[in-house]
């Protein structure tokens, strides 16, 4: 039996952004990177602080796994919870998953205060995350269907309708469309392509896993 969280989808950084904002003469910089593992986190994290080596904090927070099963956040020496829990919220609440956001300060000389921080490092990651091109995971299968050429019509209309993209067309005596379809699709609509083609065509599905979708996600950066 499939574990519930696969038919939920959700989303990853395609492109990771940046965003800067200044308080009271107090520099916040953000950077989004994609990361599959704590090493690639860390590694990202790492470059950062040399690449800032001057800067006075480097706060971050990362949620990696397909169910977002892996979470970390760092202050690094500022109060805590001004920094590292609002970057986390930050990103639970855009609900990618996958990524590392570093916020990096650059002390401007004037005390924010706990509530002038925490709005700082949550307008600094959303900035961050604005700036980040983001894309959605489905959970579902590769689908094959051979039919001839009296079918490819019908088929072609019945993944129009639903909004699936055929990513391969091979025409020889018959023809072969493959695509992707969610999970959730996938019994109605292959009993709609044997229904059309009056029980013709031959249908294959892969095994179900998880595919970037070519649905845009809002609210991101376009490329």
């Amino acid at each position: 039996m499939e574990n519930e969280h696969k038919f939920e989808p959700y989303k990853i950084i395609e492109y990771g952004g940046e965003g800067e904002i200044v308080e009271k003469k107090s520099r916040f910089i953000a950077h989004v990177q994609a990361t599959e593992t704590e090493e690639e986190a860390a590694a990202f994290i790492e470059s950062e602080k040399k690449r800032y080596w001057d800067a006075r904090h480097h706060c971050y927070a990362y949620i990696l796994g397909e169910q977002g099963q892996t979470v970390r956040y760092s202050d690094d020496g500022e109060p805590s919870g001004t920094a590292g829990r609002p970057i986390l919220e930050v990103l639970t609440a855009s609900g990618i998953r996958g990524l590392t956001l570093v916020v990096t300060r650059y002390f401007g000389g004037t005390l924010l205060g706990t509530g002038g921080l925490v709005r700082a490092y949550t307008q600094a990651a959303q900035a961050g995350l604005a700036d980040s091109r983001v894309a959605m995971m489905r959970y579902g299968y590769t689908v094959t269907v051979g039919t001839d050429y009296n079918g490819i019509g019908k088929i072609q209309y019945l993944l129009g309708q639903r909004g699936i993209p055929i990513e391969e067309s091979v025409y020889t005596q018959q023809v072969s469309l493959t695509f992707r379809v969610p999970y959730e699709e996938k019994e109605k609509l292959i009993k709609d392509i044997m229904e059309t083609t009056a029980g013709t065509a031959q249908v294959s599905a892969s095994d179900p896993f998880y595919y970037k979708s070519a649905e845009k996600s809002l609210g991101s950066r376009s490329v």
